[in-house]
């Protein structure tokens, strides 16, 4: 077996600028601080835009609360559901419904989310994260 060919001993990741995409600079308990702007609710975001969100738990996600991805000019291909601090469970039914709608989703604890969001964004993965806070 050979040895992995050497790379780039830079692993860092571009760091988009705020001003032109929705970029998660940092979250903390009640907080978010998406681009240039602070959030004290839960949110969902795309790198166009962010919105606030009504849903304050996982057990509350519908299609009807994503109506925001849904009505996008680019489709969401990834979503990201930070649930607080840690992942909850979403229905079978509910994850068909979003295969249906076009719409992968990743259910994780909200850090996670935020992280997982920027490297996709980064990637230029067409995702969304649907944030609930600590």
């Amino acid at each position: 077996m050979k040895p992995p060919a050497p790379g780039p001993a830079d692993k860092s990741l571009p760091t988009p600028d705020p001003k032109q995409v929705q970029y998660i600079r940092s979250y903390g308990p009640g907080r978010f601080l998406i681009s240039e702007r602070e959030w004290q609710s839960p949110v969902l975001v795309t790198p166009a835009a962010t919105y606030p969100w009504s849903v304050t738990s996982a057990a509350e996600l519908s299609l009807e609360s994503l109506s925001p991805l849904r009505e996008a000019t680019i489709p969401t291909e990834i979503l990201v559901l930070g649930c607080g601090a840690r992942a909850m469970f979403v229905p079978p039914a509910l994850r068909a419904s979003l295969k249906s709608a076009g719409m992968g989703i990743e259910v994780v604890d909200t850090g996670s989310a935020c992280r997982i969001y920027n490297v996709l964004l980064a990637e230029g993965r067409r995702v969304a994260a649907a944030l609930i806070p600590l």
